[in-house]
């Protein structure tokens, strides 16, 4: 099995020219910088449990990475994927710890960080790697479970709001959080009915996903933690919230968080993702509907503060009628 190494000296050891990665389009708090060993560039990402809030809403000591490489589950990715992570260090306690992740630099191959949408065939092949990740680790032992399903749906949540504002944290996202579920029931009274409780308490929907299948999500597959490589396998990064779950969490999640940048309808995208697990050779006949409904209803949970900061489009409609339509699989 991998080693996560105590010491984030040693993990760094040898590199050299580090300068930080400005531009990079992440929110959770964590460091980046980029460097070289023996000519070779790295870029590594410094994620510290007193400033990065995505860790501390994940709930895992050091951060999921830690686990995730410690298991050795990132070596039992399908070959369609190109994960990047070459070394993990963990050093400290909680309340005062740091994790290192050393990576090889794959920017070249990211998906640029603009609003335009991406080309179709990209967009496809990554619904096409996603399914052979869920396939390919269908049914997974209990060695896959790291974040529980529970803290996925509580990340984006008024609670991280809260904790937030009560420890004094000035993270921008935590703030739009607490701004947009304010919102919510002004802007779309009908969702806000649905959702605003279950992203409070978002057990029945838990309960509900627990009688579908199970398999392996990433859980922030979303188009700044995507790229393709020259030999076309999909770049992997930024494991923010993985674990046993439901296969359609995160096709929804994908669907809403870059639902300005999708080259095609959500229904298509739906069909895509669908079309390739069956062809990966799951029988998708028997719980499709009912996961699919329930992770639809999902995305609204975690992404309902975000669509009411757009106020009501047709982006929220949609996201609202799917949440109407699939409310009583909760009862069932």
């Amino acid at each position: 099995m991998p080693v996560v190494l105590t010491r984030i000296a040693e993990l760094l050891q040898g590199l050299h020219d580090l300068e930080p990665l400005a531009d990079a389009p992440g929110k959770s708090g964590a460091r980046l910088s980029r460097g070289t060993r023996d000519g070779v560039p790295y870029v590594v990402k410094i994620i510290d449990e007193r400033s990065d809030w995505t860790q501390q809403a994940s709930g895992v000591l050091g951060g999921p990475v830690v686990p995730l490489w410690r298991r050795g589950i990132l070596d039992r990715l399908p070959d369609c994927l190109n994960q990047p992570i070459v070394g993990v260090a963990h050093e400290g306690t909680w309340g005062r710890w740091r994790t290192a992740v050393l990576m090889h630099d794959v920017g070249r191959w990211l998906v640029p960080a603009v609003d335009s949408p991406i080309p179709l065939s990209v967009h496809q092949r990554q619904l096409t790697h996603l399914a052979a990740l869920h396939a390919s680790l269908w049914a997974p032992g209990p060695e896959f479970a790291i974040v529980p399903e529970l803290h996925r749906y509580l990340e984006l949540s008024p609670w991280t709001a809260q904790a937030q504002a009560a420890i004094g944290a000035d993270a921008l996202v935590p703030r739009l959080i607490e701004r947009g579920w304010r919102a919510l029931p002004q802007v779309a009274p009908r969702a806000a009915a649905i959702v605003g409780p279950l992203a409070l308490d978002p057990g029945p929907l838990v309960a509900a996903l627990a009688r579908t299948p199970r398999t392996f999500v990433h859980g922030n597959w979303k188009l700044d933690n995507l790229g393709l490589d020259d030999r076309g396998r999909t770049v992997l990064l930024d494991w923010e919230l993985p674990g046993i779950g439901a296969a359609c969490s995160d096709l929804a999640w994908y669907l809403a968080i870059n639902c300005r940048r999708l080259p095609q309808s959500k229904r298509a995208a739906i069909g895509d993702y669908r079309a390739a697990l069956t062809a990966h050779g799951v029988d998708t006949e028997p719980w499709w509907d009912r996961q699919l409904g329930l992770c639809l209803l999902g995305a609204l949970v975690q992404f309902g503060w975000e669509k009411a900061l757009g106020g009501y489009d047709d982006e929220l409609a949609w996201w609202e009628h799917e949440a109407l339509d699939a409310q009583h699989y909760l009862a069932e």
